[in-house]
């Protein structure tokens, strides 16, 4: 019986081999037509197009566009598989501040300059910030379209803004451990609020506590360089480290509030700022350099 199969296989294999012969002038196979693509190559292009134009549309609203253009209805799949051949996907899009030319050469040359700083110098600075938090935890970021290795082109990034109930916080990170965690509560923070609620009852303390050579990082916001909050440092003896505009990416304080964020609960806020590791803290600090 197997051989009888055999034959008669081998049977109809050359059959339609000379039946493709015939019809072609080849015996080899041709792919199948398959189910006809509702859209054209133009349409493909157009569709490809618009999506690099509104990188941040959903896929919904580039199949309305679509329809609307061309008078085309395909479903949200479609739209992705036809994206999904030319290389385009959706990501989460990159989120900076924007750097004018002047903000960009300062950073340069701060970065030159500390970039030879070893453990020892870096283990004096206390890295201090405040970070909202958002209390029911919306996520509202954008997907956008684009290819691999285009991230960080301008038309795909994205600034995000936090929305809803919050909460102000300040902290502060060191190679020896971290402050408590400080609530701002009652109002925005000012100069005179940062130099007693903060400056004097947390870090004079904590400075004295740890070493004696604290260097105090905290960025250029107002409050901070409010001139009671300076001369309160001079009083103190507490050094500052300069910092250059709009550069919240070189503190690593910025990747502990990521951490905290993505394992907060509003009511452990405080119990997670102290369950962070250590040791994260000192890896982000060593890898200043």
């Amino acid at each position: 019986d197997t051989k009888q199969l055999f034959r008669f296989s081998s049977l109809e294999v050359r059959k339609h081999s000379k039946f493709r012969f015939r019809r072609s002038g080849s015996v080899s196979r041709t792919h199948g037509g398959g189910r006809q693509w509702v859209t054209t190559p133009n349409q493909d292009r157009c569709l490809t197009l618009h999506a690099h134009r509104n990188c941040f549309m959903p896929a919904v609203s580039l199949q309305n566009d679509l329809q609307d253009a061309t008078g085309v209805r395909v479903s949200t799949q479609t739209v992705r598989r036809r994206l999904h051949e030319v290389g385009l996907r959706t990501r989460r899009p990159a989120v900076r501040v924007p750097l004018s030319r002047a903000h960009k050469l300062a950073r340069l040359q701060w970065a030159t300059e500390h970039h030879r700083w070893i453990m020892n110098q870096w283990g004096t600075v206390l890295f201090t910030d405040e970070s909202r938090f958002c209390v029911n935890f919306l996520d509202r970021r954008r997907r956008v379209w684009h290819r691999p290795g285009e991230r960080n082109l301008p038309q795909n990034v994205k600034h995000v803004r936090i929305g809803g109930s919050s909460v102000m916080v300040w902290g502060g990170i060191s190679m020896c451990g971290r402050t408590e965690l400080v609530i701002i509560e009652n109002g925005s923070l000012t100069g005179q609020r940062y130099r007693d609620e903060i400056l004097r009852s947390v870090v004079r303390l904590y400075a004295g506590a740890m070493w004696p050579d604290c260097v105090l990082m905290d960025d250029n916001a107002g409050p901070h360089r409010a001139r009671r909050v300076t001369e309160y440092l001079v009083e103190e003896g507490i050094s500052r480290l300069e910092w250059p505009a709009r550069s919240p990416d070189l503190n690593p304080i910025e990747h502990i509030w990521e951490q905290l964020q993505s394992r907060v609960q509003w009511t452990a806020l405080l119990e997670e700022w102290q369950a962070i590791p250590q040791q994260n803290i000192q890896n982000l600090i060593s890898s200043m350099h």
